[in-house]
């Protein structure tokens, strides 16, 4: 048999890796038309940052040792220009020698992965205009950078890349502004928790630049001129344009495959194209959403891999693996604080028609009675029918990383808010709490299913009635540092005293610090004869940080009020 694979860094280097280890006699030939193959896609930005000092590191293979071990045959700089699946063969051109010439296979795998975007803005081609997506475009923002220790960056685009860019920049010492032109950064978040995300890039003094659309790009005397639609414009020396990215169909649809609805290549659940010899991985393939059904692309290095071990494993063994698809499980590292997601966000939910509640809970890392416990934020969405975990989001500054697996593991099988309730996690002082904030997130969640909690939401703050109670039930010092406009002061210790002061028959709105002395403040009034009670789901703290970022917008925007 001779297998072919089109691309080599992630998803079509594990293909080949695992091939070889299913069939050691086969004839295995993998076409890279870039210079490198295997390398640490995700670390670039660390590597232009410092962070990784020896270039060396970002590669898991090269071609030699790839060959070496794996007896492969690896051609990098040689770019497949063509596939006739009816001859099942390809063409490739040696982008060094010229040379033009064809290969026969059994099976072809297309691992093209995804291209930049670069939208037809006038000035997008002029130099110092970069996009990060592999080792060359690494190595010529890491000498720009070097040459000027001091400068001024933009990066245009606030998701994981451009924030892990932005912050590496600024760790260099460079002047950084981030435009972005959605209310919000890392869009596949619920605004709620990007906020807190946000206040804190700017209290590391980046520009960030939110609501706010690129024009075009002028060369002047000192240097690049960035235009914005608003009439502004920012100088930098260099700008990183990371806007997203779309799958590379060109080869798939010169082949005649089928594309699917999200404009990825289709591929059926062996990741078989419509091709029976072609099968197709990472980047450039669509499938079903595991919680949405809808078609949807990927465009991360765990997925790919996952998908070239069971691709390979298809292709030797026939058909025997059903790739059950992502739920886009991914975490980045923002300045000091870390963000993380997995599953389909609150606001992707309502566009897919999909009934929800969410829930948002603070708890600190581990336990307050040991030294260096942090606030960390997590939010769920789940089904008001049965609890089926469709969300988690999670921000701190420590312990994110295992918070966020442990509910993209329940969220991945279908498990429900009573599994974070009943999750069992290692406990000690350092690590957690008796109670996790993944079982908090469990406790509150099934609180609300089973109509122990009612709950409102940071949206509906301002649009309260005025015949409404609003209570803050914090100390009476905490509610003199800061409180929401309206509220009354009536501290959770002192509400049984006070309690005939308010009439069952009114609405009761209540908020705290972070969620749990509201809830007790609720259960009182519930046990008395108040019916229409809830609780600020994420308290003050997260109606805080949405409030600042609403006021620096405004002032950023003023035509927004």
């Amino acid at each position: 048999m001779k297998y072919i694979i089109i691309g080599a860094v992630a998803g079509g280097a594990s293909t080949a890796a695992r091939l070889r280890r299913m069939d050691e006699k086969a004839e295995i030939v993998i076409f890279e038309k870039g210079e490198y193959i295997s390398y640490a896609n995700c670390g670039l930005p660390y590597y232009i940052g410092d962070v990784i000092k020896d270039r060396n590191k970002l590669f898991i293979q090269t071609a030699a040792s790839f060959n070496g071990r794996f007896n492969i045959d690896v051609r990098i700089s040689t770019e497949v220009t063509a596939i006739d699946a009816a001859g099942k063969k390809i063409t490739a051109t040696n982008l060094l020698t010229g040379e033009v010439y064809q290969e026969s296979y059994d099976k072809l795998v297309l691992s093209p992965g995804a291209e930049p975007v670069r939208p037809p803005l006038p000035g997008i081609h002029l130099p110092g205009i970069f996009t990060l997506r592999n080792v060359t475009d690494t190595d010529i923002i890491k000498n720009y950078v070097q040459k000027h220790p001091s400068g001024k960056a933009v990066v245009i685009g606030a998701g994981f890349i451009g924030l892990e860019m932005a912050e590496n920049l600024h760790e260099l010492g460079l002047a950084v502004t981030i435009i972005e032109m959605g209310n919000q950064v890392l869009a596949p978040m619920d605004y709620p928790v990007a906020a807190i995300i946000q206040q804190h890039i700017r209290s590391k003094g980046v520009d960030l630049r939110l609501n706010t659309t690129v024009s075009g790009f002028e060369n002047t005397t000192n240097g690049l001129t960035v235009q914005l639609k608003d009439g502004n414009s920012i100088e930098a020396g260099i700008v990183i344009l990371s806007i997203g990215v779309r799958p590379d169909t060109r080869l798939a649809s010169m082949a005649g495959l089928r594309l699917g609805d999200a404009k990825g290549i289709w591929v059926n659940e062996y990741l078989q194209t419509s091709d029976p010899d072609i099968y197709a991985v990472g980047d450039a393939i669509e499938f079903a959403n595991p919680i949405t059904g809808q078609s949807m692309n990927t465009f991360l290095a765990g997925p790919a891999n996952k998908q070239g071990r069971i691709c390979a494993n298809n292709i030797v063994l026939g058909n025997q693996q059903k790739y059950t698809g992502a739920i886009n499980t991914a975490i980045v590292k923002v300045f000091d604080m870390t963000v993380g997601t997995a599953g389909t966000a609150s606001k992707h939910l309502k566009t897919a028609g999909i009934p929800h509640i969410v829930s948002t809970n603070h708890s600190g890392s581990h336990a307050g009675y040991y030294p260096g416990a942090k606030n960390m934020t997590i939010q769920i969405a789940f089904s008001p029918i049965d609890g089926k975990l469709y969300s988690a989001q999670v921000a701190g500054y420590d312990g994110v990383d295992k918070r966020l697996d442990v509910m993209a593991s329940v969220i991945k099988r279908g498990g429900t808010i009573y599994d974070l309730a009943e999750f069992e996690h290692a406990y000690a002082p350092p690590y957690s709490s008796a109670k996790d904030p993944v079982n908090m997130a469990g406790f509150i969640a099934e609180n609300i299913l089973l109509d122990r909690l009612k709950v409102f939401y940071l949206d509906e703050v301002d649009q309260l009635p005025e015949d409404v109670v609003l209570l803050d039930v914090r100390t009476a010092a905490e509610y003199d540092a800061g409180h929401i406009e309206g509220a009354v002061n009536l501290p959770v210790d002192e509400i049984r005293q006070w309690i005939q002061e308010i009439s069952p028959q009114r609405k009761v709105y209540i908020y705290c610090e972070a969620g749990l002395r509201g809830y007790l403040a609720h259960r009182i009034l519930r046990q008395n004869g108040f019916e229409d009670v809830y609780n600020l789901s994420g308290g003050y703290v997260s109606w805080l940080a949405c409030h600042k970022e609403s006021l620096e917008i405004l002032q950023a925007v003023p035509e927004l009020k």
